[in-house]
């Protein structure tokens, strides 16, 4: 059963029809661009070097419009068990799905942007219940970030990356869990990153897609395939990321755009999750039109665009978003997948992270690996966090 004190409180979700009706009555009226100008027939991953192309963001529009159901998603959420607890002033939602096993390790899953709880509903059973009875078991604990989803959006600047991993431990400890494992990738990764530099007390180790260095590292001694996740890292950094500096300097401007308009939104998105996944043209090539769908929605219904895009204001955004101090002493794991937008050479890991009990690098997926290629994520994760409790024995 999920541990239920009076500092937490059960939550379920559930749009009006009236939200619903609103947002097919907006798709229906959207006032939509001309082509681009590279149009292309697909599959050509060149149509997309203007951002989504409008045949294929008309074609989701009409489906969100007429056929998407957002009804299964929140029955979903609420048949995993949902939550809410005040920190600092803020009510943090979180989903919590407590494993049967009795040595089953508290868990927690960290998301990033453009992402949500989403990306992990479709893991969540074969975390808390793995098939395998050799496969280590968790008590998972999904937070939304704040400003996301259900979390309270912050009224007040100093919601960046550390503020949120104390927050972590906080719920955490709430929840009876002094102990835990923490995942995350993206911002998760930053905030997970976080938890194991700075709460060593707490955080038994750490599994992260998102390996961070600190600054000023050389590519002395990196093989041909690091030094060219480095280039392609600083390319991305200072050619392809111009949503993470709007978002880290005028958050408030975009957010307008994306609170008023679904199509705006879905656009913002969907860009990314085309730009950021393993595929050759589509992202529906590897993810589903409902689960981007589910996403999307839940930032439009919770009205987060503007205080989803503050995150990066709030941790100074670009490269620079850890404490060039900090290091991870704690067990810590780390997968790199091949497509994704950051990819660190191990050596340069090793600089920060210094008890790295596993190394992998996947053959196939991106930035969104828990959707993308959801029965590797799992197993990886297992064995990962396996390794990590090992070093603890």
């Amino acid at each position: 059963m999920n541990r239920l004190t009076s500092k937490i409180e059960a939550f379920e979700t559930h749009a009006t029809d009236a939200d619903l009706d609103d947002l097919r009555a907006r798709l229906s009226a959207a006032r939509l661009p001309e082509a681009e100008t590279v149009y292309q027939a697909a599959p050509d991953p060149r149509r997309w070097e203007q951002g989504v192309p409008l045949a294929d963001l008309v074609e989701l529009v009409n489906y969100w419009r007429t056929e998407y159901d957002w009804r299964s998603f929140e029955t979903r959420l609420n048949d995993i068990g949902q939550f809410r607890t005040t920190i600092d002033g803020l009510k943090i939602h979180f989903l919590h799905c407590r494993s049967s096993r009795a040595n089953a390790t508290p868990l927690i899953l960290t998301h990033g942007w453009p992402g949500s709880i989403a990306e992990f509903i479709d893991v969540v059973d074969e975390l808390a219940e793995p098939k395998d009875a050799n496969a280590p078991a968790f008590h998972v604990v999904i937070p939304s970030l704040p400003g996301f989803g259900y979390s309270d959006k912050p009224s007040t600047t100093g919601w960046g990356a550390g503020k949120i991993a104390a927050a972590w431990v906080e719920l955490m400890g709430r929840l009876g869990y002094s102990r835990f494992v923490a995942h995350g990738g993206d911002w998760g990764g930053v905030i997970t990153t976080v938890l194991g530099g700075r709460f060593p007390e707490h955080v038994i180790g750490i599994h992260t897609t998102l390996a961070e260095a600190p600054a000023g590292l050389t590519m002395d001694g990196l093989t041909a395939t690091e030094r060219k996740w480095a280039e392609d890292t600083h390319d991305f950094w200072h050619y392809r990321a111009a949503y993470a500096k709007q978002q880290a300097t005028r958050p408030q401007t975009i957010g307008y755009s994306l609170v008023d308009s679904p199509v705006g939104l879905l656009a913002w998105i969907l860009d990314k999750f085309s730009e950021w996944t393993d595929t050759v043209d589509s992202p529906f090539e590897t993810i589903s039109p409902d689960r981007i769908l589910d996403d999307v929605t839940l930032y439009w219904l919770t009205r987060t665009g503007a205080s989803a895009a503050r995150i990066y204001y709030e941790s100074h955004g670009g490269v620079n978003r850890l404490d060039p101090e900090l290091r991870v002493n704690v067990p810590s794991a780390i997968t790199i997948y091949p497509c994704d937008i950051e990819k660190c050479p191990r050596p340069w890991a090793q600089e920060r992270y210094r008890q790295i009990v596993r190394w992998r690098t996947s053959d196939n997926g991106g930035h969104f690996p828990s959707l993308e290629v959801p029965e590797y994520f799992v197993k990886d994760l297992q064995e990962g966090l396996a390794a990590v409790l090992a070093a603890n024995q």
